[in-house]
């Protein structure tokens, strides 16, 4: 009971031991000394829990410990304080029960709360310090902390007083956090488990070095006293150890000054910029005088014992105005000069110091606690791009102004400007391939070693995150049969559109001049073939996460019913989107004019040609002027015309033969024997693709399912050399489909549309070899059991999915 009631009122064991053996006399000779010593201060904010998809309703709790990341098990952080900001609402939340902490572990439990729906908000505002004992390090933390999440399950029971004992853990998500950001940090750190169990609790984490309040008694003479007795007794080598016992002493001594120093400085330095974010002033001046004055007065109250040899009074104060200053490399230098005496008050008045401004920064955190949270969790977002950057490679490509027609054109997506003319001949995924091989390999040999908090899902193993190569190809006129006819200065999309910004200063662009109004944001997510509606969820979660206004369907429509005609599937999908579109235009209506609609898709597989079907629906002509993003996942768009994959070919051909499933029919273009007179051809006439304003393109060159140049839409060695009708058929195909992405938005003449195509390259070796991977199935499957490779496109490109 006594150690919890420390825990609650922010002290440590260690601190009201060492209170009792301050207090105890000493023997002859042996005077107290204080403890130099230095702890790792690191609090985790709680702000909410927020379920987007948990399958099971039912009591939850989380859990979280902390450990050095090349210790033991023993060397863990010790919950020290916490501080519950808001009084939660048992009725709204349902929560049951108090927070607790685990003496077995070291581990801090939220209270239990219950989660009854989908897209429920549990507020926790709890604010939980631990402590890291730095012992075993000489100055700063040289070992990263591993911060452990897990989420605890327990079924929902009658007796509502049961204890929550029995919570089983249902997911662990860990983040690590480098030495570099150990000597402080304010950081936004979302936590979001795994993708059975997708939720996001949002969590900012803070970090600072502290003084140790322990206080420890000698169990030997004092040094200098042992120096002494060795010497007048001639024992030159005890003499000579003890010398080097104060060498080393000073040397730990310089560097936990230093520790302070920089620690200081930084959570100084980081409390000016959260109080100017969230527009509250905090008054430092006097903080800041008084800090600058502190040594200088302890230097004039210890006498001769700082001064140092060679130099006067006036020289002494000029360095301790240095040291007062910003930390750097001088800085350091000064240090080495102070006589022991003189670095252990400046380590104690450093201490002091930082204990005054962490106070000043929990209690200003407790007033602003929600803006802060906004602030980093911005913050976070912008340096998404940055650290996600390592598995993304970025190259722009001109979009073909011409007609498509031979060689020169289908390996314009690989060259990238840069490939050699052999590259350029071999087959397209396969250099695709290749390309992503080669810097996966130099992923392998990189350091990563920056400030930021690692998320372990993508840290932990970086050569198993997929790697996706993104082109943003840029608009050109439309198509003439001629070169010569070519604008060189066209207008092109810029980058910064695709960034969020029109210019350096950072203010975003609206595509849509009424913006400030109300809008109304749907999207519908489509599934493939004999698939199921929530095929799509993880990529509508991390949609739901970017954009959390957005109103959702998971088409129902063909589930089932994914054998039959492509017509008729996309009329039944016409229908459940303009009846959803209603429903939700009368919701919103209630509360106010729209000014702005946007209707977005995403299918999977052949769910793009029956997007595509339903937008050219008669049914959705009134509703084509909403379109706003089209991501496609490994869509057949130009059919099965020159699909390389044999076993699947022959798959195709017993399915023709045996079940006559008219959608294989329509996807070989052989409902017809006239080419031209086909769904496939017919379609790509049709105008579906013009109406959106940003188009996104995802393949994969592992993907066996979907031929790769029909994901992309584009032409392909085959088509090149075909001079048949079918290579003529195929090519108008393309070319049909080109002109309506190169064409302007018919909504909005002046817009430039976006079009990225993205290679998605998973790491195939975990499924090892067998029949999926030897087929081609295990990438196009990927697609729907992996949301890294949409967390790294949906957040760097975020406007588009806004």
């Amino acid at each position: 009971m006594l150690r919890r009631l420390g825990w609650l009122i922010g002290l440590s064991q260690r601190s009201r031991q060492t209170k009792t053996i301050d207090a105890e006399p000493y023997v002859a000779r042996v005077k107290p000394v204080l403890m130099v010593d230095t702890v790792q201060e690191i609090a985790i904010y709680i702000h909410r829990f927020h379920n987007l998809d948990l399958f099971q309703q039912g009591w939850y709790q989380i859990k979280i410990t902390m450990r050095w990341e090349d210790g033991d098990n023993n060397s863990c952080g010790i919950p020290s304080r916490v501080v519950q900001y808001e009084a939660l609402d048992s009725t709204s939340n349902g929560s049951n029960g108090v927070w607790k902490i685990d003496d077995k572990d070291n581990s801090f439990l939220t209270q239990p709360f219950r989660i009854k729906y989908a897209r429920q908000d549990v507020r926790l505002c709890m604010m939980v310090s631990f402590t890291m004992p730095l012992e075993r390090y000489e100055g700063p933390a040289t070992s990263a902390v591993i911060l452990k999440f897990e989420l605890l399950y327990s079924p929902l029971v009658e007796d509502i007083s049961v204890t929550h004992s029995d919570a089983s853990p249902a997911a662990v998500h860990e983040f690590r956090i480098p030495p570099k950001a150990l000597s402080g940090v304010h950081s936004y750190c979302p936590v979001h488990f795994d993708t059975f169990h997708a939720v996001l609790i949002d969590v900012s984490v803070h970090i600072s070095v502290m003084k140790s309040a322990a206080y420890k008694r000698p169990a030997i003479l004092s040094c200098d006293a042992s120096i002494g007795k060795n010497l007048a007794s001639g024992n030159v080598q005890s003499s000579k150890k003890a010398f080097a016992q104060i060498a080393s002493a000073d040397k730990k001594l310089v560097s936990f000054v230093r520790a302070l120093l920089g620690a200081r400085d930084t959570l100084l330095e980081e409390l000016k910029i959260l109080s100017k974010a969230v527009g509250q002033t905090i008054d430092l001046s006097e903080f800041v005088s008084s800090m600058d004055n502190a040594l200088l007065s302890d230097s004039a109250s210890t006498g001769k014992s700082v001064e140092v040899e060679g130099s006067g009074q006036g020289k002494q104060q000029n360095n301790l105005e240095k040291l007062n200053g910003p930390f750097d490399s001088a800085s350091d230098d000064l240090l080495h000069n102070f006589s022991k005496e003189h670095l252990s008050r400046t380590f104690h008045l450093l201490g002091t110091q930082l204990h005054y401004l962490w106070n000043i920064f929990l209690t200003f955190h407790r007033d602003n606690n929600t803006k802060i949270l906004e602030y980093l969790h911005d913050i976070w977002t912008k340096d998404r791009r940055a650290e996600w950057s390592i598995w993304m490679v970025y190259s722009k490509v001109e979009m073909p102004h011409h007609f498509i027609s031979g060689m020169e054109d289908i390996s314009n997506h690989s060259s990238h400007k840069r490939g050699t003319s052999l590259l350029k001949l071999n087959d397209p995924a396969q250099v695709a391939s290749t390309r992503a091989e080669l810097h996966r390999r130099s992923i392998a040999q990189m350091r990563i070693n920056n400030r930021a908090i690692q998320d372990m899902h993508i840290f932990g193993d970086p050569m198993r995150v997929p790697i996706v190569i993104i082109e943003r190809v840029w608009n050109a006129p439309r198509r003439t049969f001629s070169d010569n006819s070519y604008m060189r200065h066209v207008d092109r999309i810029d980058s910064s559109l695709l960034n969020g910004h029109d210019d350096e200063s950072g203010t975003k662009k609206h595509n849509n001049p009424q913006h400030s109004g109300r809008e109304m944001k749907i999207v519908v997510f489509v599934h493939g073939f004999q698939g199921h509606h929530l095929d799509l969820r993880l990529i509508r979660n991390q949609w739901l996460l970017i954009d959390p206004k957005i109103e959702f369907l998971m088409s129902e429509a063909n589930e089932d019913k994914t054998h039959g005609d492509f017509r008729e599937m996309g009329q039944r999908l016409a229908q459940e989107v303009v009846s959803f579109f209603k429903r939700k235009k009368d919701k919103h209506a209630r509360y106010g004019r729209l000014k702005n609609i946007k209707l977005s898709f995403v299918g999977h597989s052949i769910g793009n040609v029956i997007i595509r079907a339903a937008i050219a629906d008669s049914l959705m002509d009134p509703y084509r002027k909403y379109l706003h993003t089209y991501l496609s996942l490994s869509g057949p768009h130009l059919g099965y015309l020159y699909s390389s994959n044999s076993l699947f070919n022959s798959g195709l051909w017993l399915l023709k033969k045996l079940k006559s499933t008219q959608v294989i029919h329509q996807l070989t273009l052989t409902d017809d024997p006239d080419l031209q007179n086909t769904f496939i051809y017919k379609l790509c006439k049709q105008k579906t693709l013009g109406s959106f304003k940003n188009i996104i393109l995802l393949s994969s060159p592992q993907d066996g399912y979907v031929p790769y140049h029909s994901a992309r839409i584009e032409s392909c060695q085959p088509a090149s050399f075909d001079n048949s009708k079918r290579g003529v058929a195929f090519l108008e195909m393309l070319n049909n489909c080109m002109d309506q992405i190169r064409g302007p938005t018919p909504e909005t003449p002046h817009h430039q549309r976006v079009f990225m195509r993205c290679d998605v390259n998973f790491d195939t070796t975990s499924h090892g070899r067998n029949l999926n991977s030897f087929i081609g199935r295990a990438a196009h499957i990927e697609f729907l059991e992996s949301d890294i490779f949409a967390r790294f496109i949906m957040w760097s490109f975020q406007d588009l999915f806004r």
